[in-house]
């Protein structure tokens, strides 16, 4: 009861937080386990559709309690980690209303030899080319909370 108890709390938490529609700034010491990393406002594709989400990065801490749990979270598909430039825009997997969770975990989209990089639209497009062979996807074991804020 106790564990179900802090799982509850550490969702609402985190449910509290993604509603917000304000950019996150970072707080605290950086050194900190506990502080946390926000990325500005960036595009990501859904569906074929350009949105605007902003993502804030978890601690290690707080992944890893989320992880342990099993909290239900989305997928965020970058080409590189979401705190540096993207050569392509994101795709993430939910949207408000969709099976929604304000918890990502990001994968990295490798393209295997062979094959141009390219920008995916879809998170279907994601998965269909992992089980095609022309991506790896590598799960990074980052979680992001992330807002949709607009289109």
């Amino acid at each position: 009861m106790k564990n179900a108890t802090k799982i509850i709390a550490v969702v609402a938490m985190f449910f509290a937080i993604s509603c917000s529609e304000t950019e996150v700034q970072p707080q605290g010491n950086q050194n900190d386990d506990m502080s946390r990393h926000g990325i500005p406002n960036q595009e990501a594709y859904y569906d074929g559709k350009l949105l605007t989400i902003n993502l804030f990065e978890l601690s290690d801490q707080a992944t890893a309690t989320i992880l342990e749990h099993n909290v239900t979270f989305n997928k965020i598909y970058a080409s590189i980690d979401l705190d540096e430039p993207q050569t392509f825009h994101p795709v993430i997997d939910a949207v408000p209303g969709k099976e929604f969770s304000p918890l990502w975990l990001q994968f990295i989209i490798e393209f295997n030899p062979r094959y141009t990089s390219h920008q995916f639209f879809s998170s279907a497009e994601v998965e269909d080319a992992e089980k095609s062979g022309e991506i790896t996807l590598v799960k990074t074991g980052e979680v992001y909370r992330c807002s949709v804020i607009g289109n």
